[in-house]
């Protein structure tokens, strides 16, 4: 499949991907659907108002000029491949609708560097898994010992919680480190402060296009139906904080700052290709949870760690989401069993992705294990946790014949905390106030 468009066998964005996202322009700050095609994106709402999607879209009036993609994800499976049918074949290279038409191609078509891109998703809800057993060991083992790496449900369930939605922000949002108590070593009582212990973690995420019914669950067999598409995860954690307070009902201000996405979502159809078998689950799940066939992806995974003094990133990680234990499939038949309604916009997080090797730790905490093997990454630096001005990058791909499907990048930058004692004098101030 080729297009009429020129794209660079490396890019991430040919036309066998067609990744959704939200943008705007200097010319016309209105927000707006587009889709990425090589250095280009394609606004969908201007070829909505020239009459391509009419037999699709039918009665539902422009689904592509809102400003999220929530409206087009509720529509369903079925519209969500014929409009990616049409897609492909608008922009491919024997069709000559959009090809031969240059005063609707230069409206249509804008470079990439000249929009703004946007949070894809209004994101109602938001469920962080555990799905990695190679991570899951790694941290049973620091914390509990490799005799008890594991706790006895993981291999039977798909272990997770409820995250913070508001939080979750676009690639390129600057990521201020947190404050909260945590307890050193030897203390008798806990302190507040910065945490000093930020780490990244890398993920994916399973975007919800249409939900379910409150009550009803969703089986795993019809599962994928529900996933509109998928996007890079940076779940930042503060490991200190977290020590202190998880226990005993797990992550809260250690996970509630910041969770960084990707801004174009990589439709599930466009993965297909890359279609693989996960690994072997021992013991077999309960039958709701029972799985065959190819229910995982060959998506290379990268992480980028850039010093704020160093000149160029340096790659510190690489996995492949192929090893993740539990499908995301599953992970939704879980969610729903009991009865939750999923909704259009819920976003569904992977869990930090670590395979069998050293390099492929999707986390300092693993890197580092716990801080006490510095990563080295070029220029003197080295690290045991993020530090102000750090940059991590995550990217993503699947690699086909002369072409790539890409994620693109997911970005974000460590700035201070805030001053502590300002903040107490504004607290004091306003209680004066009062």
């Amino acid at each position: 499949m080729k297009s009429f468009i020129e794209v660079n066998p490396e890019s991430h964005f040919p036309i066998q991907n067609l990744p959704y996202g939200v943008f705007s322009t200097e010319g016309n700050k209105t927000l707006r659907v587009g889709t990425a095609i090589g250095n280009y994106v394609l606004d969908l709402s201007i070829l909505e108002k020239e009459g391509f999607f009419k037999n699709i879209l039918g009665n539902v009036p422009n689904v592509f000029e809102r400003p999220s993609l929530n409206d087009f994800m509720s529509l369903g499976s079925e519209i969500w491949s014929e409009v990616r049918r049409k897609l492909q074949l608008v922009l491919s290279a024997d069709e000559p609708q959009l090809r031969d038409n240059r005063s609707l191609r230069i409206k249509a078509l804008i470079p990439q560097n000249e929009v703004k891109l946007h949070l894809p998703v209004k994101i109602g809800d938001y469920t962080d898994f555990y799905a990695s057993k190679e991570h899951a060991t790694n941290v049973g083992i620091m914390f509990r010992g490799k005799e008890n790496a594991l706790m006895p449900n993981w291999t039977h369930l798909p272990v997770g919680y409820h995250g913070r939605a508001s939080s979750v922000v676009l690639s390129g949002t600057k990521v201020r480190r947190p404050l909260g108590q945590t307890k050193p070593k030897n203390a008798d009582a806990p302190i507040f402060g910065p945490c000093r212990q930020l780490d990244f973690e890398l993920e994916m995420g399973f975007l919800i296009g249409s939900g379910n019914k409150l009550g009803e669950p969703i089986s795993v067999e019809q599962a994928e139906r529900h996933i509109f598409g998928m996007v890079l995860v940076n779940d930042w954690s503060a490991r200190d904080i977290q020590a202190w307070e998880y226990q005993p009902l797990g992550p809260f201000l250690a996970k509630n700052f910041a969770t960084s996405i990707s801004p174009w979502v990589v439709p599930l159809e466009a993965l297909n290709p890359f279609r693989v078998e996960g690994p072997v689950q021992d013991p077999q799940p309960l039958e709701y949870l029972r799985q065959q066939g190819a229910n995982s992806f060959n998506i290379n995974l990268e992480v980028y760690l850039k010093g704020e003094n160093q000149s160029t990133s340096k790659q510190i990680s690489s996995s492949n989401f192929r090893s993740l234990y539990w499908s995301g499939a599953q992970m939704i038949a879980h969610h729903t069993i009991g009865g939750c309604d999923l909704n259009s916009g819920d976003l569904l997080g992977t869990g930090t992705i670590s395979g069998s090797t050293k390099e492929s730790r999707g986390s300092l905490l693993e890197l580092t294990w716990r801080g006490t093997e510095p990563v080295n990454f070029g220029e003197d630096e080295q690290r045991e946790w993020l530090e102000d001005g750090d940059e991590v990058t995550m990217t993503g791909w699947c690699q086909g014949n002369g072409y790539r499907v890409g994620f693109g990048e997911v970005t974000g930058t460590i700035v201070p905390a805030h001053d502590l004692e300002e903040i107490l004098q504004q607290q004091a101030v306003v209680y004066n106030n009062k």
